[in-house]
């Protein structure tokens, strides 16, 4: 396994001139690259690692707490997580913080607050660096076979998601705190300036989703790297993958009460959280209703923080690969595939809107569907050549059986393939495609976008805007009469949905190229030139949208920890100040 060079920031002391106090001078730089992503091809050490990880979760339970402090406890309120393609298989026994509990966690996180803000960044990035080391050797198996039953990944998405995204983050983040240390004012005789970069006074919420395992890490842990004190609740259907998360960093030295781990209702963590004076800020990924409820509770309770509660919230999109006549045909239907149907379309960067001109459209569509009928639907864990597994849970399952409705009782729709559903065993929807004669079609503007959120109110299903317009398990919306309008086309893609996550364009006319990127500024945070809508990476592509998608923070990139830091400038003078006068007034 490659380890990546780790050096621990430092900070030397050193005098500016004679007579002044210390300031403070970076004298080592932490450098980081990319967790390399494993193949797991027959005969590996990982591919066995894992098989062993899978064989031992085979049929068992695991119970998981909420952990407040150092004390595991449990309530009445007790819960299941089943596994999405064998829903008989309950993967994890857990329970619902109540009102009380969250009030006794907030109550220890407080106490430990300023501690925890007074130790050096490189002290506390240490341990998440060890926790990368962690993940990235002896407890990636586990990590991934726990994201794989619990959530229903595959091998790659699993890897790519809670091995090497989390631990990028990890790494990544640590770099970025030890660069933020070494951005300082200019300092002019005889005084100098620094400014201390201080953790937020008061507690953050950390309510993650779950479709990524990684970004259950990233919306604690980032927080916590920045001297902050966290109270986490994981999804209904991750607590498996979470829990593990949490264990990892205890394991690598993490104190008690840094991060508590609450899995809870969401109405009443949300109601909880939004009434205590403390809060601080919100870290959210899930459904546009949840995330603007809870902006309305922060408002309606403005008057009693202490500080104005910092909002950090990413809520998924319905996202468009944008195709001009120019375009390689073989990489629109390669990336097309990929990004509408990986991970059962469940990701908040999949493609659910497909605009092809006309003169392609034959082409595409035949080939699109040629390869779609070669696509493996099933279980990931007993055959590893499944591409397509179930999608999360029976909300999830029941709301893309009602689209699937929709979509074969529209005039303007057809279904070109998939669709059927099957709940028997596990939440099975084929991968589906669905053609449009209409671009302002529903299916075009919503989707499951809003509704496949971790939502904390009442939707726990499917969270981010899962998949798509076609057939939800990733399913993408077609509608192929762009033709020589392409500009008629890009604002449709522009004008026709409130988000602004992730999108595409594939054409090799550079100024077509330019065209759009231009027409479509503000229709994605993450645009792609002739590649899928899918798949940032830690550190080369910092993630997040506007609009309806978000607050557009880019976790993944270097300002993102800034969202979770107070700065305080210290200016200090080193001579006696004088006479108060001004010399003009002599």
């Amino acid at each position: 396994m490659l380890l990546q060079p780790r050096l621990l920031p430092r900070f030397l002391p050193v005098r500016p001139w004679s007579g002044a106090g210390l300031c403070w001078k970076r004298a080592l730089s932490l450098r980081v690259a990319n967790e390399p992503i494993l193949a797991f091809t027959k005969g590996t050490p990982e591919r066995e690692a894992l098989l062993k990880a899978l064989k031992d979760l085979k049929g068992q339970t695991e119970a998981v707490p909420c952990v407040v402090g150092d004390e595991e406890v449990w309530t009445s309120d007790v819960r299941y997580q089943v596994s999405p393609f064998n829903h008989r298989h309950k993967v994890a026994k857990f329970c619902y913080a109540d009102k009380a509990l969250l009030n006794k966690a907030i109550e220890a996180a407080l106490a430990a607050r300023k501690e925890w803000d007074l130790k050096p960044v490189a002290d506390r990035a240490q341990i998440f660096l060890k926790a990368a080391d962690m993940l990235s050797r002896p407890r990636r198996a586990e990590i991934l076979a726990k994201t794989m039953v619990g959530q229903g990944k595959t091998v790659i998405q699993a890897e790519i998601d809670a091995a090497a995204e989390l631990i990028d983050f990890f790494r990544f983040n640590a770099q970025f705190a030890e660069q933020l240390q070494g951005e300082q004012p200019i300092s002019v005789p005889p005084s100098s300036n620094r400014v201390v970069y201080r953790g937020l006074e008061g507690f953050v919420a950390a309510i993650s989703p779950f479709n990524f395992t990684a970004i259950g890490g990233n919306l604690a842990g980032a927080p916590a790297l920045m001297g902050n004190v966290v109270l986490w609740k994981p999804s209904d259907t991750a607590v498996l993958a979470s829990y593990a998360v949490y264990r990892v960093l205890r394991e690598a030295g993490l104190p008690p009460n840094i991060i508590q781990f609450v899995p809870a209702d969401g109405p009443v963590f949300g109601d909880t959280i939004t009434s205590s004076e403390h809060l601080c800020g919100i870290n959210f990924t899930g459904s546009v209703p949840t995330f603007k409820h809870l902006w309305k509770q922060v408002a309606q309770n403005l008057d009693r923080f202490r500080t104005f509660p910092r909002l950090a919230g990413e809520c998924g999109g319905k996202n468009f690969h944008f195709v001009h006549r120019s375009a390689d045909v073989g990489s629109v239907v390669s990336g097309t595939l990929r990004s509408a149907f990986e991970y059962a379309g469940q990701k908040c960067s999949a493609c659910s809107r497909l605009y092809a001109p006309s003169s392609l459209w034959p082409e595409i569509k035949g080939r699109l569907l040629e390869e779609h009928s070669r696509i493996k639907v099933g279980d990931p864990v007993e055959d590893f050549g499944t591409f397509f597994s179930a999608v999360i849970d029976a909300k999830s399952f029941a709301r893309i059986k009602k689209w699937l409705a929709h979509a074969r009782s529209s005039p303007s729709l057809s279904v070109l393939a998939g669709g059927e559903c099957d709940d028997s065993v596990g939440y099975f929807v084929e991968p589906c495609i669905v053609e449009s004669t209409d671009p302002h079609e529903p299916i075009m503007k919503e989707g499951w976008v809003q509704q496949g959120g971790q939502s904390m109110l009442d939707l726990w299903g499917r969270k981010l805007g899962t998949p798509l317009s076609p057939g939800n398990p990733g399913g993408s919306s077609l509608w192929p009469k762009c033709g020589q309008r392409y500009r008629e086309t890009l604002q449709l893609v522009d004008s026709t949905t409130s988000y602004g996550l992730t999108g595409a364009v594939f054409a090799q006319d550079k100024d077509v190229v330019q065209e759009a990127t231009k027409m479509l500024r503000n229709a994605a945070g993450n645009f792609y030139i002739n590649d899928k809508s899918t798949g940032s990476v830690v550190g080369q592509q910092p993630f997040g949208g506007s609009r309806a998608s978000g607050t557009n923070d880019k976790p993944g990139g270097p300002h993102y920890i800034l969202r979770w830091t107070s700065p305080q400038v210290i200016k200090e003078t080193h001579k006696p100040l004088g006479d108060w006068r001004y010399s003009y007034m002599q």
